[in-house]
């Protein structure tokens, strides 16, 4: 044993050492529900043990052997496996393989067609990203034996389906690639501007969904859209530091102290986007970290080029049209062309997102750029209402505030 990390320490080291492992069991026994949970039970060991006792000089083998044992030990129990067990007993250990295909693949397993991308998000951030049950609860906002209940069924999507441990063939993996960047964003997203509760951000699922999605550039560097979901990733959370205050507040991008934005992540963005570009034909994601970095670019709010957003955005719904598309180009219009041309067409999509908190929010900012305090108000006012998250109800209070105050 090492010396004695600190606990933190530990669930930094085990976070990282999941899908490796992870991988390895599932590669040796073949099934994933099982290897699930024998890798979660070594895990569970590891922390009550590590802190204590000190980490083992090879962390990650030390969890392969204690899963093993516990998927042997299960094997041992079932008389209907006693064959497959013999086989075991005598094959080799496989050789070592690409880390970045392994948890790739896990990633893949996860994320199947079948499952709803709130299932495949947890069992993604249970299995990949080595986050306890509890855990994922927690960021969710949602009691432990409702999302063990959730994991549960979606591990047992997994083994219905019966899938060899490995990347999908070529002709399958483009359309199950969709699936995967999809539950990868979804991560990303709760954790940059967290849905519900008093938190603005989760950093903790923000930065797996990067982490995740460096992997699955690492193992595909040639899918243009995996490059253009870690540059969007990138470009976006480089403005994290400026997003909330000292007291926790949200602050708007026009508003924000653009000082405090990561320039080394900018960078490597702006790297990754271009490389994403150059690799072949440009999709949404490419389309959106474009949109990212152009406000990334500008030094100061007033040097944003809305007319290139506004471009942008025309050429992001061609591809990937939908609602929320929309009222992002219905901002980028008022901007580049005045309030009213943003108004106009906000209301094309208003009636696709009635009852959407951020549909109402930017309608009060369209009219209060357009002069309409009292419309702009009353607009402020149903935003929050409807609105989940604690600090974006607070703000869109104040803003409803300042305006009652200015009338």
């Amino acid at each position: 044993m090492n010396v004695t990390p600190r606990r933190g320490e530990v669930e930094d080291l085990l976070r990282e050492a999941a899908p490796r492992v992870l991988a390895a069991v599932v590669r040796r026994f073949g099934d994933f529900a099982d290897s699930e949970d024998a890798v979660q039970e070594a895990m569970i060991d590891a922390a009550r043990q590590w802190p204590t006792q000190g980490t083992p000089v090879s962390p990650t083998g030390w969890l392969i052997a204690v899963a093993s044992r516990r998927m042997t030990d299960r094997i041992r129990a079932d008389s209907a496996r006693r064959a497959r067990e013999e086989r075991l007993a005598v094959e080799p250990d496989p050789g070592p393989s690409a880390e970045a295909d392994d948890t790739l693949a896990l990633i893949f397993m996860c994320c199947r067609p079948e499952l709803t991308p709130a299932s495949a998000v947890a069992l993604t951030l249970r299995a990949v990203g080595g986050l306890s049950t509890a855990e994922i609860a927690a960021a969710f906002l949602v009691p432990e034996k409702t999302m063990g209940r959730r994991i549960a069924r979606a591990k047992g999507t997994v083994a219905e389906a019966d899938e060899p441990f490995g990347l999908p063939a070529a002709e399958e993996r483009t359309e199950r690639l969709r699936t995967v960047l999809s539950v990868l964003y979804l991560i990303f997203n709760e954790g940059y501007a967290a849905t519900e509760g008093g938190e603005l951000a989760r950093t903790e699922l923000s930065g797996e969904a990067i982490r995740l999605t460096r992997i699955a550039r690492l193992a595909l560097p040639r899918e243009p859209e995996v490059g253009g979901l870690l540059a969007l990733m990138l470009l976006t959370d480089a403005r994290r530091p400026a997003r909330a205050d000292a007291r926790g507040e949200l602050v708007p991008l026009d508003e924000q102290d653009r000082s405090l934005w990561d320039a080394a992540m900018i960078a490597e963005g702006g790297r990754v986007l271009d490389e994403a570009i150059a690799a072949g034909a440009v999709g949404p994601y490419q389309l959106q970290a474009a949109i990212a970095a152009a406000h990334d670019r500008a030094p100061r709010a007033e040097d944003t080029d809305w007319a290139e957003i506004l471009a942008l955005y025309g050429l992001l719904e061609g591809v990937a049209p939908g609602p929320m598309v929309a009222l992002n180009r219905a901002v980028a219009a008022a901007m580049a062309d005045g309030p009213r041309a943003g108004l106009d067409l906000l209301a094309e999509v208003e009636p696709k997102l009635e009852g959407h908190h951020r549909m109402h929010a930017v309608r009060a900012h369209l009219l209060e750029l357009a002069g309409d305090g009292a419309g702009a108000h009353a607009e402020y006012v149903r935003a929050a209402g409807l609105t989940a998250s604690l600090p974006e109800q607070r703000y869109l209070t104040k803003r409803a505030a300042r305006l009652a105050t200015a009338a």
